[in-house]
C-alpha cells in the first residue's frame, strides 16, 4: 500500500481523500489541517482573504531553514531534497536572508 492515497474522514467530519499511506506523511497533512481549522477557529466569523498565500508564507520560511540544516547548509543538496533548481533556492534564501550559516 505504500504510496496509496486511502479514503478517510478530516478532522472537520469531510470524508476526503487526504491520507498518504505512510505514516509520515500522515501526520504532516494532519498538523497542516489541524492549523487551519485552528486557523479558521480564531476568524470568529470574519472571512478569510488570500489564504494560499497566506500558507505558502507560513510554511516557506520554517522549511527553508529546517532543510538549510538537515543538509548542513549544503544548496545543492537542499535544493535536490526540495525539489528546487539551485538558482531558486538561492533567490528563496535571499529573501529570506538566509544566505548565511547561522
Amino acid at each position: 500500500m505504500d504510496g496509496i492515497a486511502i479514503m478517510d474522514q478530516d478532522i472537520l467530519g469531510i470524508e476526503t481523500e487526504v491520507r498518504p499511506a505512510t505514516p509520515s506523511q500522515q501526520s504532516f497533512a494532519h498538523s497542516v489541517q489541524l492549523a487551519l481549522q485552528r486557523y479558521f477557529t480564531q476568524l470568529e466569523g470574519a472571512e478569510p482573504a488570500d489564504l494560499y498565500n497566506l500558507v505558502l508564507a507560513e510554511m516557506e520560511l520554517p522549511l527553508l531553514k529546517m532543510v538549510m540544516r538537515y543538509t548542513n547548509y549544503n544548496q545543492s543538496k537542499a535544493a535536490k531534497v526540495l525539489g528546487l533548481s539551485r538558482g531558486t533556492l538561492r533567490k528563496k534564501l535571499a529573501t529570506y536572508r538566509l544566505n548565511e550559516r547561522r
